[in-house]
C-alpha cells in the first residue's frame, strides 16, 4: 500500500497502524499482550463493558504528574532570576471537583471565569485565595460571590469594572487584589478563534489604555493593584508571540513601578500540545526558561525589580492524559475520481467509519479544524487505508478525526479510541440532537472510577416540562 493522494501532507503513511506515539497518548498507554490498548492499568474493553461508549478516560497520574512538573519547571526558572512563580491552572480546559483536588495536592493555584466554574473548584475543595476569577462579561452576582468567598484575586477585563469591582468590595469591607487584563496586540500563530490578543477582540484592555486603568485602580480604596496580566491565545507552537507580549507588558510595567507597587506579572498561559506526530510541542521547562529570561532581561534594561510571575496552563496538563473511546458503526468507502484527488488518471477511496458520538463530544473538529489521532482499541496487520472517522450527528461537519490511516479491516462494532481529548471536549460538549454527554472515568493502578456520571434519556427528559413535574405547580 501507498499513501493516498487525498491524504494532508502532514499525515504520513504507518509502517504499523496500531503504534502508539508517546508524546500523544497518556503516559499509561501501552498494547497488552493481546494487543488491546490500555490506559492506567485497565483495558479499553473492560472501561467500555462497565460504562459504554462514548466513554472519556483520564489518566489520573499522568494529569498529576504533568501538574507537578509545570510547577517544578516554573518554580526552578524564576528562582534562578530571583523571583518566585504561581502557576494557575486554566480550569476552562477541564474542570471537575476531583479536578480541583488534584490541582490543590501538586499546589496550583486555580483559575475560573464563571460562576459555574467557581461553585465546582469550592466544591473541589480549592482555597478561595489560591483562585483567579477570569471573564469579560462578569454578572453583579457573580462579582459579588467571588468577593464573598475570598477569591483571591480578581482579573480586570474592563474599564467598567474596575468600578463595579470595586462597588462590590466595598460593600462587602474587603480590599480586593485585583490583576488588568492587557490587550497586547500580538498575533499569535493558532486558529482566529483561539486568539485572544488581537486589536479586533472582546478581550482585554488596549495595551494604550493600561496605565490610565491601573490608576483607576490604585484610586479606589477597595482596590488592591496587584498586576497586569496577558493571554495572547491556545495551542501556540510559536514562541515568538509569548516573547513579544512580555515584552509589551514589561513596557508599561516598568512605567506603573515608578508611580507604585506592581508586585506581579501575570503571562497568562496557550503553549500547545502534540495532538498528531506533524506537531512540535514545547516542553514546559523550556517555555519556563525563556519566560524568565525575558523577564530577567527587561528588568535588567529597566532597572525595576523583578516582579513576581504567574503563567496559566490547561492543556498541556490535561490534554494528553485524556482519550475517548467509541463504537464504530457504519463505514462507507467513497472513491473520488481525479479530478478530484489532484492527481491525473488516478481515483482514491476515502473511507468515512462512523462513530456513536461525534460533534456533540468534541466539537473541536468543526470549531476550529482541529486534527486528532485516532487508533483502533485492537491491533491488526491488515495494509492502513485513509480513513474520516465520522460522527452521528445530522452535520457534514460532524467529523471526530478529519484524516487517518486505520487498518483496512475496520468493521462496525470495533473500538476505536482519539488520543489528546482531555482539554476542551468535555467542557465544550452538548446535547445537540438529544445526545446525552458521555461519562467521564479516571483510570489509576489497575482501577477506574467515574468523575462525572453520563447523562441518560432520563437526564434529558427531567428538563423538559412537557414530561417533567413543574416545581411550584403541582403538576
Amino acid at each position: 500500500m501507498s499513501e493516498n493522494p487525498l491524504a494532508p501532507q502532514r499525515l504520513r503513511f504507518p509502517s504499523d497502524p496500531s503504534a502508539l506515539e508517546a508524546r500523544i497518548w497518556p503516559a499509561s498507554a501501552t498494547r497488552t499482550d493481546d494487543g488491546e490498548l490500555a490506559v492506567g492499568g485497565v483495558s479499553a474493553s473492560d472501561l467500555v463493558l462497565q460504562y459504554g461508549t462514548p466513554l472519556y478516560v483520564v489518566d489520573e497520574r499522568d494529569v498529576q504528574s504533568r501538574a507537578v512538573r509545570v510547577r517544578n519547571a516554573f518554580t526552578e526558572a524564576f528562582e534562578r532570576i530571583g523571583t518566585r512563580a504561581h502557576v494557575y491552572y486554566a480550569g476552562k480546559a477541564f474542570l471537575t471537583t476531583h479536578v480541583a483536588a488534584w490541582m490543590a495536592e501538586a499546589d496550583l493555584r486555580l483559575d475560573v471565569c464563571t460562576g459555574g466554574e467557581l461553585a465546582v473548584a469550592l466544591a473541589g475543595g480549592a482555597d478561595p485565595a489560591m483562585l483567579g476569577f477570569h471573564g469579560n462579561d462578569k454578572s453583579d452576582a457573580e462579582i459579588a460571590r467571588a468577593v464573598e468567598v475570598g477569591v483571591g484575586t480578581i482579573v480586570l477585563d474592563s474599564h467598567e469594572e474596575v468600578r463595579r469591582v470595586a462597588r462590590a468590595a466595598a460593600e462587602a469591607g474587603i480590599v480586593q487584589r485585583v490583576r488588568i487584563r492587557i490587550n497586547s496586540g500580538v498575533h499569535a500563530s493558532t486558529h482566529d478563534y483561539l486568539a485572544t490578543a488581537r486589536e479586533d477582540q472582546k478581550f482585554g484592555i488596549p495595551l494604550s489604555e493600561a496605565v490610565d486603568a491601573a490608576e483607576a485602580v490604585r484610586a479606589e480604596p477597595s482596590l488592591a493593584f496587584v498586576g497586569l496580566h496577558s493571554h495572547i491565545g491556545s495551542q501556540i507552537f510559536d514562541e515568538s508571540g509569548f516573547r513579544e507580549a512580555a515584552r509589551r507588558l514589561m513596557d508599561v510595567h516598568a512605567t506603573l513601578v515608578a508611580s507604585g507597587p506592581v508586585p506581579e506579572l501575570n503571562l497568562g498561559g496557550g503553549w500547545g500540545i502534540d495532538y498528531t506526530e506533524a506537531d512540535s510541542a514545547f516542553e514546559p521547562e523550556d517555555v519556563a526558561d525563556a519566560l524568565a529570561t525575558i523577564v530577567a532581561e527587561a528588568c535588567a534594561e529597566r532597572d525595576i525589580p523583578v516582579p513576581e510571575v504567574a503563567v496559566e496552563p490547561g492543556r498541556y496538563i490535561v490534554g494528553p492524559p485524556g482519550i475517548t473511546l467509541y463504537r464504530v458503526g457504519t463505514i462507507k468507502p467513497v472513491t473520488l475520481p481525479d479530478d478530484q484527488t489532484g492527481v491525473p488518471g488516478v481515483s482514491a477511496t476515502r473511507t468515512y467509519v462512523s462513530v456513536d458520538g461525534g460533534m456533540s463530544d468534541n466539537v473541536r473538529p468543526a470549531l476550529y479544524g482541529a486534527d486528532y489521532t485516532a487508533r483502533l482499541v485492537r491491533t491488526s496487520d491488515a495494509p492502513a487505508v485513509l480513513t474520516r472517522v465520522v460522527g452521528k450527528h445530522c452535520e457534514s461537519g460532524d467529523v471526530v478525526v478529519n484524516d487517518e490511516y486505520l487498518p483496512g479491516d475496520v468493521q462496525r462494532g470495533d473500538l476505536l479510541a482519539v488520543a489528546a481529548t482531555g482539554a476542551y471536549c468535555w467542557s465544550l460538549a452538548s446535547n445537540y440532537n438529544h445526545v446525552g454527554r458521555p461519562p467521564v472515568v479516571a483510570v489509576a493502578d489497575g482501577a477506574a472510577r467515574i468523575l462525572v456520571r453520563g447523562e441518560s434519556i432520563d437526564d434529558l427528559l427531567a428538563r423538559d416540562t412537557g414530561v417533567a413535574p413543574v416545581p411550584g405547580t403541582g403538576r
